[in-house]
């Protein structure tokens, strides 16, 4: 209950949709309504992130994908530039971005590139999943 509650601290409501505080809402009024706006989604070369990525193709958005899949993958299905064929096949705009979103520089270089291709940023989707593996030194224990 107490994660919960922490959570819920981060979030204020605002009539009848709950959004993040010190963000800007951004409402739309109709489907259809992403035409001409820019999305940067980490992990969208494959999975949920394609997926959303797709349903805004449809409407004429620009979407950036920042993903570190750039070469096929025998067990996993997709790299970013498959992926933005099919989204351009959507009706999107597609700009696939090598990106590892557990590297600071990686992440800024890919913001930047965004915005300066698209003229801004309007989205975020941060639906990229990382595995951070600490190094640790074993020693003898005799």
């Amino acid at each position: 209950m107490q994660k919960l509650q922490a959570l819920n601290n981060h979030f204020e409501p605002q009539q009848t949709v709950w959004v993040m505080k010190n963000i800007q809402p951004l409402e739309f009024k109709r489907a259809g309504d992403l035409k001409g706006k820019t999305i940067f989604i980490t992990g969208a070369s494959r999975g949920v992130g394609l997926a959303i990525a797709l349903r805004a193709a449809k409407d004429g958005a620009n979407i950036a994908i920042a993903a570190k899949t750039v070469t096929p993958n025998p067990k996993l299905e997709g790299t970013i530039y498959t992926a933005a064929e099919e989204i351009k096949k959507a009706g999107g705009n597609c700009l696939p971005i090598s990106c590892d979103i557990r590297d600071e520089k990686s992440v800024k270089d890919a913001l930047e590139l965004t915005a300066k291709t698209f003229g801004g940023i309007d989205i975020l989707v941060n639906n990229a999943s990382a595995l951070y593996l600490k190094k640790t030194e074993v020693t003898d224990v005799k």
